[in-house]
């Protein structure tokens, strides 16, 4: 197998994605029952490099290694899922419809299941060093889904990356997978990944972080002689509505939570909370009041790196220049260290409404709240707000009762909508959704998490008055993977 890739040309581009090209039918012919075993020995090469890998990260990104070590679980957790879900046979779709010769016209033999569509393209993403990066949810569910992968590492974090690389050419190696099924490369030039998304051979495109990449990726993607798809997560600003009732009876500990989840990470998840809307009252200033509060109280912390302070500063500073938003945490300068202050400014519904700049996300521990004059209002300026990751409604059972046609919008604006909790802390699970319409994704129909996350890199085929002995086993009449199949209308094993 070939070691990992530095790119210095864009005819190297090329290579990679001609030998991804290549390797598709390839492993495309490999059983599921041993790419499972290729997904479960890459989660065990993972796991080998120890402690190597967890403070070679720890140098990189400045996380600590109690959250390192958590993410290193959800990665290897997430490959052992996908391999699950190869063992099952499920994820096919298979369903099979008897021809019918007494039908008039005839009835054909049809049967149906989805298969890879082809080469991916992973772009690292730097917030997540290990589960939406080298070998994260990407580049489990494309694997799984038998479409080599071509990984174009963050250059924030690259040695992280060349360690999972090597991980996960050492588990091909050893599972004899057709070569080439994973490449790595490393390079922060813009042209490389524009390379990447434009070969000829790159048949879909997977990328988390902001709207700018990731908008720029689909602009090269829909340019292409033949477009290809581009799932890019590109942020939330993730609403939160603090109804009546709730902050009159539950104001100081809401604010504690959310003091909590806003800071999570350094504010550094593409779910967090950082618009909260509510209706001006005495709750909703005791609410302000205790938020400032517990800002206040928390130290300024290192950031990933220095570019991401310094586009948080900058965003920051941009919204706070509005002149109807009121900063009203300690107005400290703590730049030393990549470190960022917590920042919480208030601003007027109607004011929010009107500029489109407040609704962008500051990726860092800053938060708006919008204080709106009536329910209106409060509903304006939620809907305002372009497609989200999530959103969240804290209210009690009064106000959920009082609001509901507050509870039947909530789901044509998100991806994932909750319900007295906070969005940071996404599980990974066949019932999670994380995506949402535009612009929180680029195609809000699919899920970056979760075994449903395999869905963007298969379409359905279609087999008519195939020959038995030329079906794939999923389709043969016999079951020999003892699957759930849709057969003649109805389910069965």
């Amino acid at each position: 197998m070939n070691q990992e890739i530095q790119l210095t040309s864009l005819p190297e581009t090329a290579l990679l994605m001609n030998n991804a090209k290549l390797a598709f039918p390839k492993f495309q012919a490999v059983s599921d029952i041993v790419k499972a075993d290729f997904l479960d020995s890459i989660a065990l090469e993972i796991e080998a490099l120890g402690e190597e890998l967890l403070h070679t990260t720890m140098q990189e990104t400045n996380l600590p290694l109690a959250r390192l070590t958590g993410e290193r679980g959800r990665t290897t957790m997430q490959l052992r899922m996908f391999a699950q879900m190869l063992r099952d046979g499920h994820w096919v779709e298979a369903s099979i419809d008897h021809a019918n010769a007494e039908k008039t016209p005839p009835k054909p033999d049809l049967r149906k299941m989805l298969v890879g569509i082809g080469p991916v393209v992973v772009f690292g993403a730097s917030n997540f060093p290990y589960a939406y990066s080298t070998a994260g949810g990407d580049t489990a569910s494309a694997l799984a889904a038998g479409c080599p992968v071509v990984v174009k590492a963050h250059p924030a974090h690259l040695k992280t990356s060349q360690l999972i690389a090597g991980a996960i050419q050492k588990a091909a190696v050893s599972c004899q997978m057709p070569d080439h099924v994973f490449q790595h490369t490393a390079s922060d030039s813009f042209e490389t990944g524009k390379a990447l998304v434009q070969d000829p051979n790159t048949a879909a495109v997977g990328f988390t972080g902001s709207y700018s990449g990731g908008r720029a990726l689909y602009d090269y993607a829909a340019a292409r002689k033949n477009p290809i798809p581009v799932f890019s997560e590109m942020g939330s600003t993730n609403p939160v509505l603090l109804l009546p009732d709730t902050l009159s009876k539950n104001a100081v500990s809401i604010a504690k939570q959310y003091a909590g989840s806003i800071n999570l990470g350094v504010g550094q998840f593409c779910t967090n909370p950082g618009i909260l809307l509510g209706i001006a009252s005495d709750g909703l200033n005791e609410f302000i009041e205790q938020l400032v509060v517990e800002m206040n109280g928390i130290a300024p912390a290192t950031m990933l790196h220095k570019g991401i302070l310094v586009a948080y500063e900058n965003k920051a500073i941009k919204a706070l220049s509005h002149q109807s938003v009121e900063q009203k945490t300690l107005n400290t300068n703590a730049t030393v260290n990549n470190q960022a202050l917590p920042i919480l400014a208030t601003v007027s519904g109607e004011a929010f409404i009107q500029d489109p700049l407040l609704h962008e996300e500051v990726f860092g521990p800053y938060a708006l709240v919008v204080q709106c004059r009536n329910l209106e209002e409060l509903t304006t300026a939620w809907q305002a707000i372009a497609g989200q990751l999530t959103t969240t409604l804290m209210g009690t059972d009064q106000d959920f009762s009082n609001h509901p046609a507050l509870i039947s919008m909530a789901p044509f604006l998100a991806g994932r909508v909750l319900f007295n909790g906070v969005p940071t802390g996404v599980d990974v699970s066949a019932s999670m959704v994380h995506g949402g319409p535009f612009p929180a994704s680029t195609d809000g129909r699919f899920t970056a998490v979760g075994i449903n996350a395999v869905k963007r890199w298969v379409r359905p085929v279609s087999f008519q008055n195939c020959p038995a002995y030329l079906l794939p086993a999923a389709l043969r009449d016999e079951n020999p993977l003892g699957i759930l199949r849709m057969v003649d209308g109805k389910y069965q094993i």
